[in-house]
């Protein structure tokens, strides 16, 4: 989505939780509905450093966005939500390819992909989501962009940049390195971007548990009571970047490598021992007279390993483990045109196509009937193909009116292979995988969702101090293969391994899902001064009302006979059913003075609120983040920079039940920030959870991190803490 705008500070004040509330200055930008998508490009010296002191996390850069939240899980896997939807519900693109997560317990999702210090920009379209952007999904939309490219200018000798930066967290001793270097004349450039980070498990506010050995297997290993465990990681990502240019013409070849040794998981079961990631990006971009055009192919393939870690154990008969492997595949076609039809109108046109195949299969493990003499096969050959056309019209009716509608139609089909358990035995108590492979192989597994999405926008500048817009949309999403291929019921250690959320409990899925379409109503408020650079308030209701929303079901609803449980949690199965979820975002800021010898003062705040219900069973939606407020004092002096920052959460008090999510008490945590710039160096200095404050993180999860995962060294009712008090300190140096 792209309009017309020449004052970037509209955007500027858009995003003022990332520019001061203590995350990446000024690379993410929030689209209420359709404001202008105008690129802010800081200097890259700043947003490396800042965004690579406090988090190795991309999805922690979306942490202050209005309408965001995060499901924690690993140091480098956090998955956003908007309004309360996270996962696929929201689409994900990464230097616009459409990644998807291969793993049971997606532990690989989009933005797990791509560095912090390799971003240039991220947009979020948190309201209404135009059908160029994408479809597929019915929360929203995130599109991650690396550094565009530079090239000399004509006549000048060869543009040489690099940049690198390290740093240090103290409370899990995060340390890690990362350098971008380029090279171009006036046609051709070349550029290299790697970081890696590795971090050791980090600790609470206080203890949450008692203190004792990781498992009964290793009396060596103590965990202390603050310990959180299995939160240790490291990650390596490796980017090239060539392109050419010629005239208004710009080819781009990307290649990504990522290695990612070991990441823990504390609310999953397993841990993940490996992650090899491969990317193949192609685009062309264009401008003639009547517009523009835009291509790119792309290929993807990751390899996943899964296996219990330091801190955790199995203990299951003779098998020394339990190992899990993954293979995923992603290709897509994209193809998306900007036709200038008018001066005031604009049609833009487009085309997609996306391949994606997923191979999960478990190795026997030991000798015994449990686990052996076969390989366990979670999903054989899954298919997901998506073919999407979309037409979007967008007409600047006056000075003060705007509109926009759009419509694009989705053909999903799906497929999935026979599968196998571990043996063919049918009457060996847990391991009775005979009658449930039989019963999956029997059925049909091919499917084709016919989808289609329609939106339509308008806004409303009345004078130079209001904006209004307003919209509704009807989007659809198709379900994963995950939700409609998992296949075994009769072993509650195989459902622990199929959970995409983080609670503990045990799934299978469901070859009867349909798809999800959400209806939303969506309106934005915004005020501002005349030159929108000393103050703003912004104001976004919404509603979303979803049919055939994929929920947990009690396995017998759907006709599945799960084994009952002893340890607090249970085995569920996945139904369409439907759901309400409604709320508001509120954000703003207040230049307080400048120009003064003391330098110039600022205040932000925002606050957001969602409540999610499922229609069909009363019940509440899982995993939504309570009422919660952030509040920032900037401070800037020259080349000095100095932020406090308090975060006020409500309790959660709205769980759902038949997962059986626990509540969490409200909290407040103090942050403070400071940056000090030199022409060719910035450092970077962090105090987070200033008072050591101990709290539960409301979307953190099931406490799983250590002991017998899969055994009873595990009992439901300990929620996944928050970090306690860690000073970070970052530099990086620019040539």
């Amino acid at each position: 989505m792209s309009f017309n705008c020449s004052k970037k500070i509209l955007l500027v004040n858009r995003i003022f939780t990332s520019c001061l509330l203590g995350s990446a200055p000024v690379i993410t930008h929030a689209e209420a509905l359709i404001l202008p998508s105008v690129e802010v490009h800081a200097e890259r010296l700043q947003e490396i450093s800042a965004s690579s002191l406090n988090t190795s996390d991309t999805a922690a850069l979306l942490e202050n966005e209005p309408g965001i939240s995060l499901y924690r899980a690993g140091g480098v896997s956090s998955l956003p939500a908007i309004h309360g939807l996270a996962d696929d519900r929201i689409r994900i693109k990464v230097d616009g390819m459409d990644l998807i997560s291969s793993c049971a317990n997606h532990m690989n999702p989009p933005l797990s992909y791509i560095d912090p210090s390799n971003i240039e920009n991220i947009k979020v379209y948190a309201g209404i989501t135009p059908v160029s952007v994408g479809g597929d999904s019915i929360a929203g939309a995130i599109q991650v962009n690396s550094a565009t490219p530079e090239f000399a200018k004509d006549g000048q000798d060869l543009l040489i940049k690099a940049t690198v930066g390290t740093f240090y967290r103290s409370n899990n001793d995060a340390r890690g390195v990362n350098l971008s270097t380029s090279v171009a004349n006036d046609k051709v450039y070349m550029r290299y971007t790697g970081s890696t980070v590795e971090a050791n498990n980090y600790t609470s506010g206080g203890n949450f548990k008692s203190t004792a050995a990781a498992s009964s297997d290793k009396p060596n290993h103590i965990l202390a009571g603050d310990e959180v465990g299995s939160s240790a990681y490291k990650a390596r990502n490796h980017a090239l970047a060539f392109g050419v240019k010629h005239e208004n013409h710009l080819i781009e070849l990307k290649l990504g490598l990522q290695d990612i040794p070991y990441q823990g998981y504390p609310n999953q079961r397993m841990d993940m021992t490996g992650n090899d990631s491969k990317q193949f990006n192609l685009s062309y971009k264009g401008k003639y007279d009547w517009g523009k055009l835009e291509a790119r192919a792309y290929y993807e393939k990751t390899r996943h390993s899964m296996q219990f870690g330091d801190d955790k154990q199995f203990l299951y008969g003779n098998a020394p483990g339990m190992p899990m492997e993954t293979e995923g595949q992603n290709a897509g076609v994209v193809v998306n045109a900007d036709i200038l039809m008018t001066a005031r109108d604009t049609l833009r046109i487009g085309a997609e196509y996306q391949r994606y195949r997923l191979d999960d299969w478990w190795p026997k493990s030991g000798t015994g009937m449990m686990m052996a003499p076969l390989t366990f096969e979670n999903i054989n050959n899954g298919q997901r193909d998506r073919y999407d056309i979309f037409a979007e019209w967008e007409a600047k009716w006056s000075e003060q009116w705007l509109s926009q509608v759009g419509v694009r139609s989705s053909i999903v089909k799906m497929n999935a292979g026979d599968i196998q358990g571990y043996n063919t035995t049918a009457a060996n108590g847990m391991s009775a995988y005979k009658v449930a492979a039989a019963a999956f192989n029997a059925l049909d597994h091919k499917s084709t969702d016919n989808n289609l999405d329609l939106t339509a926008l308008t806004r409303y500048q009345p004078n130079v101090n209001q904006t209004y817009e307003a919209g509704y949309a009807m989007k659809t999403r198709s379900p994963n293969v995950y939700e409609r291929f998992v296949w075994a019921n009769t072993n509650t250690m195989v459902m622990n391994m199929n959970n995409l959320y983080g609670d503990g409990n045990g799934y299978v899925g469901n070859l009867n899902l349909t798809p999800e379409t959400a209806h939303t109503l969506s309106a934005t408020a915004n005020w501002h001064d005349n030159k929108q650079q000393n103050w703003n308030l912004t104001v976004t209701p919404y509603f979303t009302y979803v049919d055939d929303y994929i929920d947990a079901v009690a396995c017998a609803k759907v006709g599945k006979n799960c084994m009952a449980r002893t340890d607090g949690f249970v085995n569920l199965s996945l139904d369409n059913q439907s759901a309400r979820i409604y709320g508001v975002d509120i954000s703003g800021r207040k230049e307080l003075s400048g120009g003064y010898s003391l330098g110039s003062f600022a205040v932000s705040g925002g606050l957001n609120y969602v409540r999610g219900k499922n229609n069909t069973s009363n019940d509440n939606l899982y995993n939504t983040m309570p009422l919660n407020a952030k509040f920032a004092l900037e401070h800037n002096i020259g080349a000095w920079m100095n932020t406090v920052q308090l975060k006020l959460v409500d309790s959660k008090d709205n769980v759902q039940a038949i997962r059986k999510e626990l509540k969490t008490a409200g909290y407040g945590l103090l942050n403070m920030y400071s940056s000090y710039e030199w022409k060719s160096a910035r450092l970077d200095l962090g105090i987070e959870n200033v008072f050591d404050k101990h709290y539960a993180d409301p979307l953190g999860g099931a406490y799983l991190g250590q002991g017998a995962t899969m055994g009873t060294g595990v009992v439901h009712g300990t929620q996944i803490p928050g970090m306690g008090r860690s000073v970070n300190l970052g530099l990086t140096l620019k040539y």
